[in-house]
């Protein structure tokens, strides 16, 4: 017979059995939009749940720590919060649907319907954290993408997989540009992120600007001013992640974000919140490291796959091109298209300032009877520029510059090929055959 020592000692040293215990923290502080935890086991950027009321849990995102302190960031309003409320990690990470049924949907930061409609019929899910393609597996841009507009099609040449930014002020028509590229583009796709906007806009830019046309090909991710900065944020990660998606799918994906400026507000109030030290204008340097991060998801993808064309406005605050955002965006993207107040006052629309605009793509996606041309055009037009206050007074003398006097013959044509209406469209055959009437026509 077995002893009792024998047998306490042979329970005692087989292994306990394993249990997945789900650690719960609770909030101590609450300051501004960020909540401090404690007792919570969870890394930075997971996901957790803090309860607001005995029934309403909220979702909220890691975003820095501190010794044992935990810093949290809700997605949406906190109103009735207490001290000790419960925080739960949450072990799942977000999953958004997409698939065929995700066309012609607005949905928000989280991936949740904001039209309506039901629940979306997913054919497949992703997460927010993408693959991140080697530079040197991408596909160059070799293929100019037809945007519909003269002014871009003939002077600042897109290519697929092109990421360029339109920096513009506000009430110039960057909105109107926008709505125009997502009806008269070739892609297979539209990917629209409105972030930050005024809920109002959101609701214009998609019943009147998008149209019933446009949206049946597109998904719209809308984050509004009212949201959280931690909505906004997500909100324009998912929008390049949905881009991502269907570009693996072999599609050409047009990507167009409104704005990249909101989307880097959003991280300053994040990173300042939880204690980082601001540096240029009042941006930490985590935000200067955030809009590469963004903007490098766009663009072709492997050999034989898709691309992401993606255009994001920057809002350029009194119209300064010198405001930090404007001057890192610049720095990382494949072009820019300036809107200019001046020309939007004189009532010249699509208000691009050719002269100020460069898409860096274009001399090795165009032939080079189309590149001359459209440096011609360039040319012609800063020497007017150059001399509008002169010609303005009569104080030029016609035959002292033969280059200026060509220029003066040739700017109402010009300008007249610039121009173009809300409802208008040219392929770029049409843009380069109406580009060499405007140049002959003196």
């Amino acid at each position: 017979m077995t002893s009792i020592l024998e047998r306490l000692d042979k329970r005692f040293s087989s292994p306990l059995p394993k249990r997945s215990l789900d650690i719960e923290g609770k909030v101590t502080r609450m300051v501004g939009l960020t909540m401090e935890a404690v007792g919570l086991s969870a890394a930075l950027g997971d996901r957790c749940a803090v309860q607001i009321r005995a029934e309403r849990w909220v979702e909220s995102e890691v975003v820095g720590f501190t010794g044992e302190l935990t810093y949290l960031m809700p997605t949406e309003a906190i109103d009735g919060i207490a001290p000790g409320a419960r925080v739960r990690p949450l072990k799942e990470d977000s999953q958004m649907p997409v698939g065929p049924g995700l066309l012609g949907r607005v949905v928000n930061g989280l991936g949740r319907p904001l039209d309506g409609k039901g629940p979306i019929q997913a054919q497949d899910y992703i997460s927010l954290q993408g693959e991140i393609i080697n530079p040197l597996e991408r596909k160059p841009i070799t293929d100019t993408l037809d945007v519909g507009i003269k002014a871009i099609n003939g002077l600042l040449t897109v290519g697929k997989g092109q990421r360029l930014g339109l920096f513009a002020g506000s009430g110039v028509g960057k909105s109107v540009l926008l709505g125009m590229m997502t009806r008269f583009t070739e892609a297979d796709i539209t990917v629209v992120g409105l972030i930050g906007e005024r809920g109002r806009e959101v609701k214009e830019f998609i019943e009147q600007t998008l149209g019933e046309e446009g949206l049946a090909r597109s998904v719209v991710v809308a984050s509004p001013a009212d949201d959280s900065a931690l909505m906004r944020l997500r909100a324009a990660v998912l929008t390049s992640r949905i881009a991502e998606y269907y570009r693996d799918q072999g599609k050409n994906v047009l990507l167009l974000m409104d704005s990249l400026t909101r989307y880097a507000q959003a991280q300053r109030e994040i990173a300042l919140s939880v204690g980082e030290p601001p540096a240029t204008k009042g941006y930490p340097p985590s935000v200067f490291s955030k809009l590469p991060w963004l903007v490098e998801r766009a663009g072709n993808g492997k050999e034989g796959g898709g691309s992401v064309t993606a255009f994001y406005t920057v809002l350029t605050e009194g119209d300064d091109q010198q405001d930090p955002i404007a001057d890192a965006s610049r720095a990382i993207l494949d072009g820019h298209v300036l809107l200019s107040r001046r020309l939007a006052e004189e009532g010249h629309y699509p208000a691009i300032d050719i002269e100020a605009s460069i898409s860096r793509a274009m001399p090795h996606i165009v032939s080079e009877a189309h590149l001359q041309g459209a440096l011609q055009v360039k040319q012609l037009y800063s020497k007017f520029a150059q001399n509008r206050d002169l010609i303005a007074v009569g104080a030029y003398a016609k035959g002292s510059d033969p280059d200026l006097d060509r220029a003066i013959t040739l700017m109402p044509a010009i300008n007249g090929f610039l121009r173009q209406s809300l409802r208008e469209s040219f392929t770029v055959d049409q843009t380069l055959e109406q580009l060499v009437k405007a140049m002959t026509s003196g």
